[in-house]
């Protein structure tokens, strides 16, 4: 049973240290910046791949130090994702994000992970987090693509018309709630007609 509890976290509100920078580093921190533009990130590696030198250059809020870990980058961070094959470290890190109260994340090391980032589906300002809780990455891509085709180009335009009526119905939170799940119960019906048709 997966008992994870997703969030979405605003990680322009929160200071983030990625330690390492090669394939797995990159892959990391694209995922970050792809959802959070504006996220602030201390990467801290020894190597640093000329692909990762490349997709930060021309992004300010990346701060990269080319050097070894040191525990004095777990000052005032909130978020700790580790892209290393470097199983001491791994270790040593967990203990001291564990001791600070600090959420981490290893790649590819379930047991030592706080929290999981899982494959997103984004149209317009939906986004759907998708979490096999580690179990299976691939199952996850896979309905990753499945939902991308799945969801209307349209989704951004309901969106935006939700948003509205939401600000323009008044009433309490009960009764705006009503009246919202009313009205986007027909939507999914209208959705299933026209697909049936």
């Amino acid at each position: 049973m997966n008992t994870l509890f997703p969030i979405y976290i605003k990680l322009d509100q929160v200071q983030t240290l990625l330690v390492g920078a090669g394939p797995v580093g990159l892959e990391k921190i694209q995922a970050i910046i792809s959802n959070s533009p504006d996220a602030r990130v201390k990467v801290v590696a020894e190597k640093v791949s000329t692909e990762f030198y490349e997709f930060i250059a021309d992004k300010p809020l990346i701060e990269l130090s080319n050097r070894s870990f040191s525990p004095v980058d777990l000052f005032e961070k909130q978020l700790v994702i580790l892209a290393t094959n470097n199983p001491k470290l791994n270790n040593q890190v967990r203990e001291l994000c564990t001791k600070h109260h600090i959420l981490l994340n290893v790649a590819d090391k379930p047991s030592l992970c706080d929290f999981y980032l899982g494959s997103v589906v984004r149209k317009g300002n939906l986004k759907i987090g998708i979490s096999t809780n580690g179990k299976s990455p691939t199952i996850a891509k896979r309905l990753k693509e499945f939902l991308n085709e799945l969801l209307p180009e349209e989704i951004e335009e309901t969106l935006n018309l939700m948003s509205d009526l939401r600000n323009q119905i008044q009433g309490d939170l009960k009764q705006k709630i009503e009246v919202l799940n009313a009205h986007t119960e027909q939507l999914v019906i209208k959705n299933e007609y026209d697909r049936a048709n």
